[in-house]
C-alpha cells in the first residue's frame, strides 16, 4: 500500500488516538487538528510523529492557512461534541456537528482530498433488535443518532457529485484502554479496582462488544482499499451477554468481589438483542476481528492498572 497522507480530525480522543498510533506505525504521514490547548496525554510517545495543526472547526479560517498547498490522500473525521449519554439530545448535535463537519467536507475537497471517511454510530438504526445490516432503514431516536445520519447522507451525497470516495463506519459497542471513564466498560473496571460495586441490570442483553485495536484495523483496513466505498458496519458480529462481559472483567479482577448484577431496572426502551452483520465490511477489505473478549479485557484491565504510565495498548 502506498503512503498516504491523512488529515485528521479527534486524534486526541479514545478512537482518534488509537487511529493515529497505528496509522504512523503503517508509515502512513498524519496531520492531526487538535484543539488550542487540547490535553495530548492520549499522543504522548507520537507527537513528533505528527504534523499537529491547533484549530477549532468552529472557525476553520483559524487553520486554514497553514494547509495551504497540501493535497491530502483522505480525511478521517471523527471529531464530534456531545458524545456522552447526558448529550445525546442536545440541540447543537444537529446544528453545531453537522454544519461544522459540512464545512470541514467543503474545505478538504476544494484541496483536492480524494477520500473521505467518518464514523457514524449503531444510535443510527435506532431501537431495532436482532441483527443489523447496512440495508436496514436507519430509524435514529436520538439527536445524536439523528445528527450522524443526517452527516452520513449529506456527506455521501457530496461524494458523489465531487467524485470522492465515500466511507463510513457504524460503530457498535467499543471498549479498550483510553475509553472515556464516563462510559460503562471503564466505569465499571475503575470500580472494581477499588473494591467498589457498580449497579448493573440482570445483564441478559445481548451486546456486540468490539475492542478498540480490532475497530482501528477495520478504519484502516477499509482507508487502504481503495474499492471500499459506501456504508459498513464496525462490530464483533459475536455478541455475548452483557452480564457474561461483567463477570469476565470481574474475574481478571479478582472473583471473590461482588459483582451488583440484577441491582438495576431494565430501561423501558431496553433493547435486549442488538448484533451489527459485518459481512460488507469483511467482503470489501477482508477484515475481521482479530481479538476476543478475553483477551480485550485483559489488555484493558492492565492498561488501568497501569494508566499513569501513558501507554496504549494495541
Amino acid at each position: 500500500m502506498d503512503r498516504l497522507n491523512c488529515f485528521l480530525t479527534g486524534a486526541t480522543g479514545f478512537i482518534g488516538s488509537h487511529l493515529a498510533r497505528e496509522l504512523i506505525e503503517r508509515r502512513h504521514q498524519v496531520t492531526a487538528l487538535v484543539r488550542p490547548g487540547a490535553n495530548l496525554d492520549r499522543l504522548s510517545g507520537c507527537e513528533s510523529q505528527l504534523r499537529v495543526i491547533e484549530g477549532s472547526l468552529d472557525d476553520l479560517n483559524h487553520f486554514k492557512s497553514a494547509l495551504r498547498g497540501q493535497k491530502f490522500d483522505a480525511a478521517i473525521h471523527l471529531a464530534w461534541s456531545g458524545v456522552t449519554a447526558e448529550h445525546r439530545n442536545d440541540f447543537d448535535q444537529l446544528t453545531g456537528n453537522v454544519t461544522r463537519s459540512l464545512e470541514l467536507w467543503k474545505l478538504l475537497q476544494s484541496m483536492g482530498c480524494g477520500t473521505w471517511l467518518s464514523v457514524g454510530s449503531q444510535a443510527e438504526y435506532g431501537l431495532h433488535r436482532g441483527i443489523i445490516n447496512e440495508n436496514l432503514q436507519p430509524q435514529p431516536v436520538t439527536a445524536y443518532g439523528t445528527a450522524k445520519l443526517a452527516l452520513c447522507l449529506l456527506t455521501e451525497r457530496l461524494c458523489a457529485m465531487a467524485g470522492m470516495r465515500f466511507v463510513w463506519m457504524r460503530l457498535f459497542s467499543t471498549y479498550g484502554p483510553g475509553d472515556d471513564d464516563r462510559h460503562m466498560v471503564p466505569s465499571v473496571i475503575n470500580s472494581l479496582l477499588q473494591g467498589k460495586r457498580y449497579p448493573l441490570t440482570a445483564g441478559e442483553q445481548l451486546w456486540d462488544f468490539l475492542y478498540i485495536g480490532d475497530v482501528v484495523a477495520a478504519m484502516i483496513s477499509a482507508l487502504e482499499t481503495p474499492s471500499a466505498n459506501g456504508v459498513f458496519n464496525v462490530a464483533s458480529g459475536k455478541p455475548g451477554r452483557l452480564c457474561d462481559f461483567m463477570k469476565m472483567v470481574r474475574d481478571r479482577i479478582d472473583p471473590s468481589l461482588p459483582l451488583a448484577i440484577g441491582e438495576l431496572p431494565y430501561r423501558p426502551d431496553q433493547v435486549m438483542h442488538l448484533e451489527g452483520d459485518i459481512s460488507r465490511l469483511r467482503a470489501a477489505t477482508n477484515w475481521s476481528p482479530q481479538i476476543d473478549w478475553d483477551e480485550g479485557i485483559r489488555r484493558t484491565i492492565e492498561w488501568h492498572k497501569h494508566k499513569e504510565s501513558g501507554v496504549y495498548a494495541r
